[in-house]
C-alpha cells in the first residue's frame, strides 16, 4: 500500500471501529503482547539457567541482555517513520526482528551468535511495543485510553502467569533452547496477522509529520544540528513530556535491576530449579496482573499523574521492604510481589498519560520514552545481577529505592496532565 492511500485510509482514527470492532484489536494485541512480553521477561526468572546453556556466567549474560536494550535508542527513529508512514508497518517489523532475534539465540553455539540474536530482538522490541501503543492511542479517546490500553497490558502479567509458567515445563522436559524456537514461530505468525490490520494515524500527527519533511532539494544543506534539535522539538509541552520520560527512565532502572536479579538471588540464597521458579513467575504475574486491573478499574477516574505517583510509591515501599523480608522464600516474593504490582499500576497508567503530553507527535514522543525505558533497562541488565553479587539484596534495595525517589520527585514537579 502506498503513503498516500494508507494515509487517506487513516485519517480519521474512528474508521477503525467500522473496519473491525476494537475488541478484535485489543484481542488481538494481547495475543501478540503476550508472546513478545514473555520472550521480553525470559531471562529475569531463567537467567542462570540460560547462563549455563551458553556456557557463560550470570553476569556476562546480563550484559548480553542489556545489549538488547540498548538498541531502544533506535526507537525515535522508528517513532518518526510511524508518523510519517504508519504504525502498523513498523509493529510488523517489530514482530520479525524479534523473531529473528529468538531464533538466533536458540541456535547459537557460541557467544557471538547470541549477541547478534540479542541485537536484531532489541531493535525489534525498540519497534514494536512503542509502535503498538501509539496505533491503539490514536483509536481511543483520552477519558478512556486508561482503561483501553491497562487491558493489552494484562499481556505483561499473563506472560508471566502462562508464558513464563510455560516455558519452565518445557525447559523441564527439553532443554533450554526450545523456548526461543517457540517464541520465533509465535511472533512470526502475529506479524502475518498484523499485516490484516486496518491502518489507522491520528490526523494531527499527519499533518505535523508531513509539514516536517524536508523537501529533497532542501535536505543537503540544511545543518545537522537544526536537524537534529527540530526532530527532538516537541512543542510547548515539551518540559512535562521530557519530564514524564526522564522520570520513567528513572523509574524503570529500579524496577529492572530488581526483576533481572530475582532469580539469581531466589537460586542463591534458596536454592530453587526451573519448575520452582517458573512457579514463582507465576505468582508475580498475578501481581502484574492485579496492578493492571486496577488501572482499568480506577485509573481513568482518579486521574493518570496520580496513577502514577500512587504505583510510584508502593514500589519504594516494596523495595525499602526487600532486605528486611529476605529471611524466608515466601517473605522475599512478598516484597517482589509488592514492588511488581506498584511498578505495573504506575507504568500502565503512565503510558496514557505520555501519550497526550503532545498528541500530534504520538509516534515520536511513544518512541522517545522507550528509549528512554530501554536505557534504564539496559544499564539495569548489568547492575543488578552485579550490586547482587557484590552487594547482596541491600545494595539493590537501596539503588532501586533511590532512583524510585528521584523519579516521584520529577513527576510531583514537572509533569502535568490536563485532563
Amino acid at each position: 500500500m502506498t503513503q498516500n492511500s494508507e494515509s487517506a485510509n487513516a485519517l480519521d482514527g474512528s474508521r477503525t471501529q467500522n473496519q473491525g470492532p476494537i475488541s478484535r484489536l485489543i484481542g488481538l494485541s494481547i495475543a501478540a503482547r503476550l508472546i513478545f512480553d514473555t520472550g521480553v521477561q525470559i531471562f529475569n526468572p531463567f537467567l542462570p539457567i540460560i547462563a549455563a546453556g551458553l556456557q557463560t556466567d550470570v553476569v556476562t549474560l546480563g550484559r548480553m541482555v542489556s545489549l538488547r536494550s540498548a538498541m531502544g535508542l533506535l526507537a525515535p527513529l522508528f517513532g518518526a517513520w510511524a508518523d510519517r508512514h504508519g504504525f502498523r508497518t513498523i509493529m510488523r517489523i517489530g514482530l520479525l526482528c524479534g523473531a529473528l532475534g529468538a531464533l538466533l539465540i536458540g541456535l547459537s553455539l557460541n557467544l557471538s551468535t547470541a549477541i547478534a540474536g540479542m541485537i536484531i530482538w532489541g531493535i525489534g522490541m525498540a519497534a514494536f511495543v512503542p509502535a503498538l501503543q501509539a496505533y491503539l492511542s490514536a483509536q481511543l479517546p483520552y477519558a478512556r485510553r486508561g482503561r483501553g490500553i491497562a487491558i493489552v497490558e494484562y499481556s505483561w502479567a499473563l506472560a508471566g502467569i502462562v508464558g513464563l509458567s510455560s516455558i519452565s515445563l518445557l525447559i523441564a522436559a527439553t532443554n533450554w533452547r526450545a523456548p526461543f524456537y517457540a517464541l520465533s514461530l509465535g511472533m512470526i505468525a502475529m506479524a502475518v496477522i498484523f499485516g490484516r490490520l486496518p491502518s489507522a494515524r491520528d490526523p494531527a500527527a499527519l499533518e505535523t509529520a508531513h509539514r516536517d519533511t524536508l523537501p529533497a532539494s532542501l535536505s543537503p544543506i540544511i545543518p545537522l544540528q537544526y536537524r537534529f534539535a527540530r526532530f527532538f522539538a516537541l512543542g510547548a509541552n515539551a518540559r512535562s513530556a521530557y519530564a514524564n520520560i526522564i522520570g520513567s527512565m528513572f523509574f524503570f532502572f529500579a524496577a529492572f535491576q530488581i526483576f533481572i536479579a530475582h532469580g539469581v538471588w531466589l537460586v542463591a540464597e534458596y536454592g530453587l530449579g526451573a519448575t520452582e521458579l517458573g512457579t514463582i513467575a507465576l505468582l508475580l504475574g498475578l501481581a502484574d496482573l492485579f496492578g493492571s486491573i486496577m488501572v482499568s478499574q480506577i485509573t481513568d477516574r482518579i486521574g493518570k499523574r496520580r496513577s502514577v505517583l500512587i504505583g510510584c510509591s508502593g514500589a519504594l515501599i516494596g523495595y525499602l521492604l526487600m532486605p528486611i523480608l529476605n529471611v524466608s522464600l515466601i517473605l522475599a516474593v512478598i516484597g517482589i510481589a509488592i514492588a511488581r504490582c506498584s511498578f505495573e499500576f504506575a507504568i500502565v497508567s503512565n503510558i496514557s498519560l505520555l501519550s497526550e503530553q503532545v498528541p500530534a507527535q504520538r509516534g515520536k514522543v511513544m518512541t522517545i520514552g522507550a528509549a528512554a525505558t530501554l536505557i534504564g533497562s539496559t544499564v539495569a541488565g548489568t547492575s543488578g545481577p552485579w550490586l547482587y553479587t557484590i552487594y547482596g539484596v541491600g545494595g539493590l534495595s537501596a539503588t532501586s529505592a533511590t532512583f524510585t525517589a528521584a523519579a516521584i520527585v520529577i513527576f510531583l514537579l514537572w509533569v502535568k496532565d490536563e485532563r
